[in-house]
């Protein structure tokens, strides 16, 4: 007896010691720190960097977790930082809530510096945590002033005439001595094309089709890259493999450069006193040699090609010291007019490993591998065939083609007999491969794939109890995934690789709800402000009063027009196309809450805008350009045999209501950051308009042709008379549910507007009701006929068109924002919704969501099984959570010991403020 009560006081007294050490600890800690959006970044030319973090909760079974207070430390040196010394900036306490978007606020920074970098909090006690593990970014060279390095290229020209670029991929090279190995070195690499650096015959960094897709014919961007630890005393050689890629991309030339690969470089070497003891720049003291590597196509829609890799022009060790390149020309150095730009945007990376699934042995000889996906990515493919003899690889989407839109590559065997071809400036897309002239058979283990893609962190996970609408979310994922390479979102990585504004209403939401995508879309809005002022590449193609140039690029106007596609002019489209410049910026502020993004762009969305009204007669926005300028939506069903729909009422309904939905959110934007008369203008425009669309196209509570597109985006414009909106909605609901029979009508732009409309409004039910079919049209047509991409047409079998494509990956935004519920309700979900849907609104039993918002981690996982409900809901730290319930699911009580405050219920919903914690809920029955 008396062993137990010591063992029990021991026990007790343990309690109490844990009790008290968790009293004394915050109960939050600051982690993922991020500077510009990005990790420990290198090459950052902001002198005023936005620092950014999240908060980890330290006792995960604790609640109402809260920042009140933080201070920053910068410095130069990690040792004396890790001993809370800073030499930069001591921001000192600051009373705030807030963790992102800090301005940086220190010493004036220094081009080519490493900063340091860490924070810590207090808690709603006033405790302060730990600081967070130490964090840093590189300056890179803040203007072009600062560059002394040559742009060098070769003397090679171009034949714009030939259907395939008959200049190899050329290689670069410079040795240079040095007395000590640095303790620190970068160069920064800028290059018009694709380009790899290479240290003493090492690869340098894994970003791969480097540098992201840019107007060259304005901007060139440049990565930094840390070579500190492949240089070495003695002789180095600093060498780089050029692409084509873009370079010779018909709307960037110019007469200042040659249309091809070029790269600008340097960098300084410090010892460990900061002292510079080499310096690398580019130069005409550079020797240049042709690659076994060129191009295959002219990088121009429908023969963007591939490479073809000549193994018999291999020179051994060309980018090592060794290596005596006196044979080798020097290079020649131009003098291009553009902007250089740090790319603050994630590389290219190989993110998925892709293996053949069957290889079968054609009776012509050839032979078929089917790699089980359809993808856009790089190949590796181990072949055999007789010395010099050509092996081709020709690329299909199609199971009954050889090959689609000329994707192909191709190997020369060397002496060898043998050798493997793998991409390295090019990429190919499809399912399919044929081998053609390979003497033998290769192994499934012979061949493999990578997809490619910006190198974006995931942001959500979803899961749920319907098969179908776990395939629409996984498939809509990884077209998504294949369409960002290079820093934009393509309508399709084959045909024409072209940025459109239009299919980005189809991507936009789903990529900001399923990744991490803040630098990425503050990168494509910088093309957006690029490419203004030039008419679409497309215009009047039968005028010659605007007739093409004959480099194939649009005339510049400098004015607020804008061509369809950024930063890659070419294509067709309409107001929806250029409207993007309005609709992205106030989404990337509703996502991730910085105000930036609406004052960079403030003149870019006043220029478009500017534009549209100078089309405007009577209040009514008329059809301007060619034929391929006014589009409104696109590729709805049976669209090729319709026509495109441009001079007809119902498109020019489409496209009025689609200018007023621009005029409304750019008032948004407007008032958001201060320009009230500006807001005031664009307000009164939109009114106008409203009252002539209402004249002229509204009747018996339809407008035009009383279609998907036209009901949602009138009533998303809030064009609709208020007394009418109930009675437009029933039309819009008798459109889907009886007159289409569940089935959606709609194409790329007016189904993303839909889809955003019914989503605003909880209509879960209609939206379920489009995404259950399985018959034609539906994305359960699209998985019931073998595919596993999302297409770009409702029908599969119409030759010339894309099988991955960016047409109708919307639905991706409503399994987290809809199905999941969760929403957010200010900028940056500082507060957000989870509203769980009604059981009558979908068939499904259960689904389970995870979601990293801008500011920590979100969970959303309910299920009802024999009507009771069960929910397990995650609310981080420093945030608040409305928790709405359909009553019809009755009372559900907590399953912890926590204080949960109900508010008024709201229609059919029951509601209660969460504050951050962990939550289970479950019926009382």
């Amino acid at each position: 007896m008396h062993r137990f009560k010591i063992i029990l006081f021991i026990m007790i007294c343990c309690c109490q010691v844990r009790l008290a050490v968790a009293n004394s600890v915050a109960s939050i800690v600051p982690d993922q720190l991020t500077c510009a959006y990005l990790t420990d970044p290198i090459g950052i030319d902001d002198l005023t960097p936005k620092l950014g973090w999240q908060l980890r909760a330290t006792d995960r079974s604790r609640y109402g977790q809260r920042q009140t207070a933080y201070r920053i430390l910068v410095g130069q040196d990690s040792v004396a930082l890790s001993q809370r010394r800073a030499d930069v900036w001591d921001s000192g306490w600051v009373e705030s809530d807030a963790t992102q978007h800090i301005v940086y606020s220190g010493k004036k920074l220094h081009p080519d510096r490493k900063y340091y970098w860490s924070v810590v909090v207090k808690d709603e006690k006033g405790k302060m945590s730990d600081f967070s593990p130490i964090g840093k970014w590189v300056t890179g060279l803040f203007s072009n002033a600062d560059w002394t390095a040559d742009w060098i290229g070769t003397s090679e020209v171009f034949d714009a005439s030939q259907t395939d670029y008959n200049v190899y991929d050329p290689w670069f090279r410079k040795n240079i001595y040095l007395e000590e190995q640095p303790s620190d070195a970068r160069i920064f690499v800028a290059s018009i094309g694709f380009h790899e650096l290479y240290v003493n015959g090492q690869k340098i960094g894994n970003p791969v089709l480097a540098p992201a897709a840019t107007d060259h014919g304005k901007r060139a961007r440049y990565i930094g890259y840390d070579i500190s630890k492949a240089l070495r005393k003695g002789s180095n050689t600093i060498s780089f493999w050029l692409g084509a890629g873009w370079s010779i991309y018909a709307p960037y030339v110019r007469d200042d450069r040659p249309r091809g690969a070029m790269v600008r470089a340097e960098a300084s070497l410090y010892n460990a006193s900061r002292e510079v003891i080499g310096v690398i720049k580019t130069d005409g003291s550079w020797k240049t040699h042709p690659s076994p590597n060129k191009l295959l196509g002219n990088w121009s829609p429908r023969n963007f090609g591939g490479e073809v890799y000549d193994a018999n022009l291999e020179v051994p060790n060309w980018n090592q010291s060794s290596y005596d390149d006196r044979s080798w020309k020097s290079a020649t150095v131009y003098y291009p007019h553009v902007q250089l730009s740090a790319q603050q945007v994630e590389g290219n990376v190989l993110f998925r490993e892709i293996n053949p699934v069957a290889i079968e042995a054609l009776p012509n000889g050839d032979y078929r591998v089917d790699m089980g996906v359809n993808f856009a990515g790089w190949t590796q493919i181990n072949v055999k065939g007789a010395p010099g003899k050509r092996i081709d690889f020709l690329f299909s989407e199609r199971r009954q083609d050889e090959m689609t839109f000329n994707n192909r590559s191709a190997y020369i065997v060397d002496a060898s007999g043998a050798g493997t071809f793998k991409n390295r400036f090019n990429y190919s897309s499809g399912r399919w491969i044929t081998i053609k002239g390979a003497e033998s058979k290769p192994s499934l283990q012979d061949i493999k794939g990578w997809a490619i893609r910006t190198g974006y962190a995931p942001a959500s996970s979803f899961v749920c109890s319907d098969s179908l609408q776990n395939w629409i979310y996984d498939r809509t994922l990884w077209t998504f995934d294949n369409l960002s390479l290079g820093g934009m979102i393509v309508d399709c990585p084959q045909r024409e690789r072209m940025g459109y504004g239009g299919d980005a209403h189809a991507t936009t939401e789903t990529g900001m709800l399923n990744y991490k995508m803040a630098s990425f879309y503050a990168k494509w809005m910088e093309d957006w402000q690029d490419v203004q002022g030039t008419e679409p590449m497309v215009g009047n193609m039968n005028d010659p009063q605007w007739a093409r140039k004959k480099t194939s690029s649009g005339r510049v106007f400098n004015t607020g027009i804008l061509p369809h596609t950024a930063p890659t002019y070419w294509g067709g489209g309409g107001p929806a196309w250029g409207g993007i410049v309005v609709t992205l910026p106030w989404s990337y502020y509703q996502q991730y809450g910085d105000k930036q993004i609406l004052e960079d762009n403030f003149d870019l969305i006043k220029g478009w805008l500017n534009f549209l009204e100078g089309h405007v007669q009577d209040d009514l926005l008329k059809p301007y350009g060619g034929d391929w300028d006014f589009l409104g939506d696109w590729l709805w069903p049976n669209a090729t045999a319709e026509g495109m729909n441009n001079k007809k009422p119902e498109n020019i309904c489409f496209n009025n209501l689609y200018r007023v939905y621009n005029l409304r959110t750019a008032a948004l934007i407007a008032r958001e950051i201060g320009k009230e008369e500006q807001a005031a203008i664009w307000q009164a425009q939109a009114e106008k308009s409203s009252i002539a669309i209402n004249a002229r196209f509204y009747k018996n509570y339809s407008y035009a042709d009383g279609s998907m597109s036209n009901q949602s985006l009138a009533l998303l414009a809030e064009v609709v008379p208020a007394e009418d909106i109930k009675k437009v909605q029933q039309q819009l609901e008798y459109e889907i549910l009886v007159k289409r029979k569940g089935h959606i009508h709609a194409g790329i732009t007016g189904g993303a507007l839909l889809f955003k409309y019914l989503r605003s409004i909880h209509r879960n039910d209609l939206i379920y009701s489009m995404l259950k079919q399985t018959a034609y049209p539906s994305w359960g047509y699209m998985r019931d006929n073998d595919a596993t991409t999302i297409w770009e047409m409702w029908e599969k079998d119409l030759r010339g068109h894309s099988l991955l494509h960016s047409s109708f990956l919307y639905p991706g935004a409503w399994y987290i924002d809809g199905l999941s519920g969760i929403k957010s309700s200010s900028p940056g979900y500082k507060t957000f919704d989870i509203q769980i849907p009604k059981a009558t609104d979908t068939d499904i039993a259960w689904a389970k969501t995870e979601f990293i918002s801008p500011m920590g981690h979100i969970k959303s996982y309910w299920t009802r099984q024999d009507g009771n409900l069960t929910l397990d809901i995650a609310v981080p730290p420093n945030t608040t959570a409305l928790l709405k319930i359909p009553k019809e699911d009755g009372t559900l009580v907590l399953q912890q010991k926590a204080k949960v405050r109900t508010l008024p219920a709201q229609a059919e919903y029951s509601i209660m403020v969460l504050e951050p914690g962990e939550y289970i809920f479950k019926n009382i029955d």
